[in-house]
């Protein structure tokens, strides 16, 4: 270690003060209490800014390498703080060491550097090539995104078995639920068919949806959302869940009152959000 880096490692902070971790670990804790991500379902993945990260780590110290299963040679280099595989949402603020890592894609694309985590021996979550794929094209079209999220938020759950599993059906009655919807994700939101978990088919499927959408359902399983923020993200999979909740309180009983195409449409204006005009019925 030459002069400079060992100045270096002196001054480095502890990663558990991080604003990134403390707040990672609040939404998961968040996230569970709602409770979204029960036992350990559910994942979540922020993209570091390398530079803010070497505050608090040695980037060129390698815990260990884990195989991905999955070429992402659009994002060596880049490093994400995830959740682990089994790991309970619930004991990621008590236990931030165990139940996160903080990885880099290697060089060859298809490698984990653990940088930090995962200190029983364990490694990301199953859904990690989802989450990559999801990254890749969300920074496709938006060079700003840095989270994915995955959840199992109970009514948006519960709406999946008695809606029809149509983005414009879907994504029109999550519009007539709340006056904010339209506003919240004007784009609508991508649906899937129930495809087998943990797969790199899923996850495909999953990023074509996420270069319209940043919200994309997975049918009788639960919903990935993504953005700029971790707050932004949240807020995304929130409204989805107040609107499936008012759905699921309201279905079978008689519509006396709903919010019209038009007003949904003047929303949109007056809150100059470009929707999906093709998911109105004008």
């Amino acid at each position: 270690m030459g002069f400079k880096e060992s100045m270096k490692s002196l001054t480095r902070k502890n990663i558990l003060t991080a604003p990134f971790m403390k707040e990672f670990c609040a939404t998961a804790s968040n996230m569970y209490r709602l409770g979204w991500d029960e036992r350990n379902g559910g994942n979540i993945s922020l993209l570091l800014d390398n530079t803010e990260l070497e505050e608090y780590l040695d980037l060129n110290h390698v815990e260990r390498t884990i195989p991905t299963g999955f070429k992402a040679d659009a994002l060596i280099g880049k490093c994400f703080l995830i959740t682990g595989t089994g790991k309970y949402f619930k004991n990621v603020e008590k236990d931030p060491e165990n139940n996160l890592g903080v990885i880099r894609i290697a060089q060859d694309g298809e490698t984990a550097e653990l940088l930090w985590g995962y200190s029983d021996g364990g490694k990301f979550t199953s859904e990690l090539p989802a989450h990559l794929m999801s990254h890749m094209a969300r920074l496709s079209v938006d060079p700003d995104n840095r989270v994915v999220m995955h959840c199992h938020p109970t009514y948006t759950l519960a709406m999946n078995f008695v809606h029809e599993l149509d983005e414009k059906k879907f994504t029109h009655t999550l519009w007539e639920m709340c006056t904010e919807c339209i506003v919240v994700f004007p784009e609508g939101v991508g649906v899937l068919p129930w495809m087998l978990c943990g797969t790199n088919s899923i996850g495909e499927a999953t990023a074509a949806k996420m270069k319209e959408f940043r919200l994309v359902v997975w049918g009788m399983h639960g919903i990935y959302g993504a953005g700029k923020t971790l707050d932004e993200t949240f807020g995304l999979i929130e409204t989805v869940e107040k609107a499936a909740q008012i759905y699921i309180l309201t279905m079978g009983k008689p519509r006396i009152n709903t919010i019209k195409d038009e007003e949904l449409a003047q929303l949109a204006e007056f809150f100059k959000v470009n929707c999906r005009k093709d998911f109105l019925n004008l």
